[in-house]
């Protein structure tokens, strides 16, 4: 006789995963219409639904035939007869052919389930990311990115099986248990009720050892996240600067083995306790059978039933305990179906900081003119632009964020340089985002070559404006991939004359694959001088109008800043720009000078007229410009021909911007 449970392993753990998973889903409140939506992702695959359930209908009616018809060959046998010979060899047939369509079913389930899970993944996926791209700056500053990961990978898969495990097993539970049930009540209800008897023995403790279970994983789980965030970290090449110049790999390794100690543990005990839910399962299922056995053996003597009967209802016992296990937990497993959804619409339902009017226009190609009109601007609250949940917190802050630009107005005409200056926490870096539309203003308006950026197409707002931060983002690409994401299909020469420009082609034609080089996490295979004239060469490709630098050399030693110095002359070269300075040369070469101060502009002019003035300007060039006064001011460099402007324009390149908390 075969595994009395090789029906119901399966069945058998999804009620285990359901039990494991009941006091998460129990505390979670499911948003009204979650269902509705659901349909609509499933819509697109409804004939593969609508076949896909047909063989689970038929896998289910074939897995309650065969016991049937194992009982009527034992029964041919038993009976004897010139045609007992002819109809076992014909029930063998049929049991044969039933064999080889259930495997043809199988396998056609198997085909319409993975085409089914695989492409609401796909549609989720893309989805969730195409809109998460699009979400504005400081989402993803307060957000946990291994939680937003999870939304993308953990909760999409558990979307997914909504319409493959779950609803495969709902289905095929139910064809099974009503046809089982059936068939054994007609043949015996003595033994068939007998057979139930002893289902709540296993149901009972297994819920006590799925509680348990519950327990362990949830710790497990926490353990696990927190070993991956310290693997993050000190596996990052900032982290692990950090570790080597302040940390002990001593007592890194004591801290990180010691969680996987207690992993190693919890998995331990987690095994234990799922192979003693299986032993449980296989011991009821086997001893409810020895009673099937037991009583459908005495009727049999008695003449109560045949023999095939008895074996017949020993062969469906093993279809019907899975079923019943597994559709006690039914609700569970549709709830964390629709919890994993649920989570996966709580981020597609969170309002993208920045879109696009239907009717936008495109920016005047090379207009250069920036124009602020009564700016006012507040960074958005944790609840406009969060989840408590992806922040890893109980709620979120609603509190409005005190103003950070108030009632700021000025004007850059084409081809002018304006230099922000002001102490931390001015507003300058807040106001360079508002320009590239990082953020959208609160009041007033922001216009780029005579159009409100709120009414502008993006596209053509990003081709005119091009940024250069202090610490420019480099990805863990090669050089060319890095510059061609401003301008795709730029070819080699085009690259060469932007690094030519940014002072930097001599550097990559040493390396032993030029171009193909790859820069490493962050570009940290760069020094800091050698990554911002990366930076600078993208933006040349990209040839923008408009250029804002913010603070791009503030970290630079004074050989790497004169290097970068001399890129930027060229850079700067016939276009406007916005230049966000610390450093007095920069500052000296303004066509005008903005000092804020709490958020408002409270001195513009030239160097000269400010200083003489006395104000905050005259303050911060006495005890900031003065002292770190740049090695290589724009004006004094030999400009080299401005070989890029040729260039034609190409597609936006997203810079870094700083966050909300550490803005200028």
């Amino acid at each position: 006789m075969s595994n009395p449970m090789a029906g119901g392993n399966m069945a058998g753990w999804s009620m285990l995963r359901s039990i494991r998973h009941r006091d998460e889903v129990s505390t979670h409140r499911l948003t009204r219409g979650t269902a509705k939506r659901i349909m609509a992702f499933a819509h697109p695959y409804r004939r593969d639904i609508i076949v896909f359930l047909v063989t689970v209908v038929i896998a289910a009616v074939i897995g309650v035939a065969t016991p049937v018809l194992a009982g009527h060959v034992i029964n041919a046998i038993s009976g004897g007869g010139p045609d007992a010979g002819a109809a076992v060899v014909r029930f063998a047939l049929i049991i044969g052919a039933l064999a080889v369509a259930d495997a043809l079913f199988s396998l056609a389930q198997r085909w319409y389930s993975a085409r089914i899970g695989e492409g609401i993944i796909l549609d989720l996926r893309t989805r969730v990311y195409d809109h998460v791209q699009r979400m504005p700056l400081q989402f993803f500053t307060r957000t946990q990115t291994g939680a937003l990961v999870s939304r993308l990978n953990n909760d999409v898969m558990g979307a997914q099986r909504a319409f493959t495990s779950t609803l495969s097993g709902v289905v095929s539970n139910v064809i099974q248990l009503v046809l089982t049930a059936g068939v054994m009540f007609t043949l015996s209800w003595q033994i068939t009720l007998l057979s139930l008897v002893l289902l709540p023995i296993f149901v009972v403790p297994a819920r006590r050892v799925g509680r348990r279970l519950a327990e362990i994983t949830r710790e497990s789980y926490d353990l696990d996240a927190k070993m991956n965030a310290t693997m993050t970290e000190r596996f990052g090449v900032a982290g692990a600067l950090l570790v080597k110049l302040f940390g002990s790999p001593e007592v890194e390794a004591g801290r990180f083995g010691a969680r996987a100690e207690r992993v190693r543990d919890i998995g331990i005990q987690s095994a234990m306790y799922s192979r003693t839910f299986f032993v449980a399962m296989l011991l009821v299922a086997s001893l409810a059978q020895a009673l099937t056995y037991g009583l459908g053996g005495w009727l049999a003597v008695t003449g109560a039933v045949s023999a095939g009967t008895v074996v017949t209802l020993a062969l469906l016992l093993t279809r019907l305990y899975g079923p019943l296990t597994a559709l006690s937990n039914v609700r569970v497993d549709v709830m964390s179906a629709l919890v994993s959804f649920d989570r996966v619409f709580e981020v597609l339902d969170l309002r993208p900081g920045i879109e696009e009017k239907p009717d936008a226009v495109p920016v005047p190609r090379g207009a250069g003119r920036v124009e602020f009109r009564d700016v006012r601007f507040r960074y958005p609250a944790a609840a406009e632009v969060s989840l408590a949940s992806l922040e890893e917190v109980a709620t979120l802050d609603r509190t409005a964020n005190e103003p950070v630009l108030k009632g700021v107005s000025f004007r850059v005409e084409p081809g002018q340089m304006v230099a922000l200056v002001g102490p931390s926490g001015a507003g300058k870096s807040t106001l360079s985002m508002l320009i590239s539309r990082i953020y959208d203003v609160t009041d007033g308006a922001v216009r780029v070559g005579g159009v409100d950026v709120r009414d502008a197409t993006l596209a053509s707002l990003r081709d005119e404006i091009g940024v250069v931060t202090q610490d420019s983002h480099l990805f863990h690409e090669t050089i060319a991939e890095n510059l061609r994401y401003a301008k795709p299909d730029a070819t080699d020469d085009e690259i060469w004359a932007a690094l030519a420009g940014a002072q930097v082609a001599d550097l990559v034609r040493a390396l032993p694959d030029g171009l193909e080089t790859t820069v490493g996490e962050r570009g940290y295979r760069f020094s800091g001088g050698e990554k911002q004239r990366i930076a600078i060469a993208r933006l040349l490709l990209k040839a923008p109008s408009i250029v804002i630098l913010d603070e791009a050399t503030a970290h630079l030693d004074s050989e790497s800043e004169a290097a970068v110095q001399r890129a930027l002359s060229v850079a700067l070269a016939g276009r406007t720009a916005l230049v966000i300075a610390h450093r007095l040369s920069t500052v000296r070469d303004a066509d005008q000078v903005l000092v804020l101060d709490g958020g408002r502009i409270v001195e513009r002019g030239r160097h000269d007229e400010l200083v003489a003035v006395g104000g905050l300007y005259a303050e911060l060039y006495r005890t900031q410009f003065a002292v770190v006064d740049s090695p290589a001011p724009y004006a004094e460099v030999d400009q080299p021909e401005p070989i890029i402007t040729t260039v034609p324009m190409g597609t936006y390149v997203a810079q870094e911007a700083l966050p909300p908390a550490v803005a200028n």
